[in-house]
């Protein structure tokens, strides 16, 4: 698959003043380690990386990081947000070797309308969202379609169903349900009410009548 151009610095100062200054002058601290490579300190610029992780789905999208001027594959493993603010501050890149494979998440997209949605009023209920698998980073799909046409009232459809590419294995449990058509839940509220407004009267006439006794009692 393609990959995402984007540019680090070296750091050579580590500890929390050193990241905190980093932060304020609007740099994020990163870190790359990986296959024959020792753990790395970078600084990242924080806004095009805000723009590239809203672009991309960054744990399937392989980052060709240029750490000055030299290029190497990456994926990015951990970013830490602040708990507050929208704020990066820290990254952890994995560097990437072809032919070393790796397990990263893949999303799931639908495709279709289910015809117990559309023919029997029933709702489409998600259940995984993505699929780990393992492959060779040359080779991680950027999302997998799937197909919910024909799936109707009480179906599903589950992790082993989804049709791999070539050098692309499951690791999700292939029993592991990814959607399933469920009833309309509307029956449900219908009865419901249907309930609430039958009960409504004879509490109504029980009290009415639990009236009429008292006031006979004292004549």
């Amino acid at each position: 698959m393609a990959s995402v151009p984007f540019s680090a610095t070296i750091r050579t100062d580590t500890g929390k003043g050193v990241a905190r200054k980093l932060r304020a002058a609007g740099q994020v601290p990163a870190v790359i380690y990986g296959h024959a490579r020792e753990a790395q300190s970078l600084v990242l610029e924080h806004h095009p990386l805000q723009l590239l992780l809203e672009k991309h789905s960054y744990q399937s999208t392989v980052i060709a990081l240029t750490i000055e001027g030299k290029t190497v594959a990456t994926l990015i493993r951990e970013i830490q947000r602040h708990p507050f603010k929208k704020q990066i501050v820290h990254v952890d890149f994995q560097e990437l070797v072809a032919g070393e494979k790796i397990t990263v998440p893949v999303p799931l997209l639908f495709s279709g309308v289910p015809d117990g949605v559309r023919l029997g009023g029933g709702m489409l209920d998600q259940t995984l969202h993505e699929l780990q698998v393992t492959c060779d980073p040359s080779g991680i799909p950027h999302h997998f379609v799937v197909d919910v046409t024909a799936l109707t009232i009480g179906h599903s459809i589950h992790a082993g169903d989804v049709v791999l590419p070539a050098g692309v294995t499951l690791e999700t449990d292939a029993g592991a349900t990814i959607c399933v058509c469920a009833p309309p839940k509307v029956e449900v509220a219908v009865v419901a009410a249907d309930v609430a407004s039958a009960s409504e009267p004879e509490l109504i006439r029980k009290a009415k009548a639990d009236a009429e006794a008292a006031a006979a009692a004292k004549k």
